[in-house]
């Protein structure tokens, strides 16, 4: 049994294993219909819980579907149809759950929270999504990378606008798998500087900008975000300091050629990126929002002591 709270909890061999086989798994069952369980059904019988601090489309759609997938069951707990709603303590939810389910998955505001979860739960807990970080879209990203023919090794990321939670997983990555990240974001809006000196530690580059075309320049991949989160909605100045840094058609040809776009959705189409950028020919977003499947089945089999 293991938690799987940011990339480093598992480290670079681990999530490796867990790219190949998601390559594998996904190839196994090409053409085959969505809900049709793998030909070895690795977690029959197994029950997976969500708990939802915040709304969710692709990690709530993508963790029942790899559950289906592997053989076992999801089920969803949010706050409105749930004592955590009421008050009932992460600590104790987490003896609970550890009772009832095999697994726990959290999407939660707060990496304290579930920080606490994994210190009392006796089942493997992931991280769903927190504040701070989000793996299980970078092991995604990742193997979306490679599909498209970018070896990891030596790789040049730009990364463009807000130094989100998922920026903080992009570096903890490139320090596990020595690729090169180039960062751009608008004054004030950087990473925190830990995920960015713990990269370097581990034999990154990473490189800050308050340029959007520095930060592009000659770049394998770009990634962005949507510039406001859950709960910010009404964040003008943001958008505003936010506007130099969309990923659009002239960004995109100061990278490579064979540059690829990537953005975990939801996006925001003249916002982020301009529509021609999303729609057009270097976008993955959509290959990258199907390998959340197949992404979080390797990660549940690797929490659950039965990956290799």
């Amino acid at each position: 049994m293991a938690h799987f709270l940011d990339l480093a909890d598992a480290g670079t061999d681990a999530v490796a294993a867990m790219i190949n086989d998601a390559i594998d798994r996904k190839a196994a069952r090409m053409g085959w219909p969505r809900g049709q369980a793998d030909a070895d059904r690795p977690l029959d019988g197994h029950v997976l819980a969500m708990v939802f601090e915040k709304s969710s489309t692709r990690t709530r759609v993508s963790f029942d579907i790899a559950m289906r997938q592997l053989g076992g069951s999801a089920l969803v707990l949010d706050a409105a149809s749930s004592q955590l709603g009421r008050g009932e303590s992460i600590a104790d939810t987490a003896r609970v759950l550890s009772r009832m389910a095999d697994a726990i998955m959290i999407r939660t505001d707060d990496h304290a929270k579930i920080e606490e979860m994994a210190k009392y739960a006796s089942v493997p807990v992931i991280n769903g999504l927190t504040d701070a970080s989000h793996p299980c879209q970078i092991v995604a990203d990742l193997l979306t990378m490679i599909e498209h023919g970018k070896a990891l090794p030596g790789l040049e990321l730009a990364w463009l606008g807000d130094g989100n939670n998922v920026l903080h997983s992009i570096l903890e990555a490139a320090g596990l798998f020595k690729f090169n990240v180039r960062v751009g974001t608008p004054k004030g809006y950087e990473p925190e500087m830990h995920w960015v000196e713990q990269a370097r530690q581990r034999g990154a580059r990473i490189d800050l900008f308050n340029s959007a075309a520095e930060a592009a320049a000659g770049a394998d991949v770009l990634v962005t975000d949507t510039w406001v989160s859950m709960g910010q909605e009404h964040a003008h100045n943001k958008l505003a300091a936010m506007a130099p840094f969309q990923v659009n058609e002239a960004l995109m040809a100061m990278a490579k050629p064979d540059a690829i776009f990537l953005h975990c959705l939801p996006a925001h189409a003249g916002e982020e990126v301009s529509e021609g950028v999303f729609e057009g020919p270097q976008s993955v977003v959509f290959d990258e929002a199907e390998n959340r499947i197949h992404a979080q089945k390797s990660v549940l089999l690797w929490c659950l002591g039965k990956l290799g």
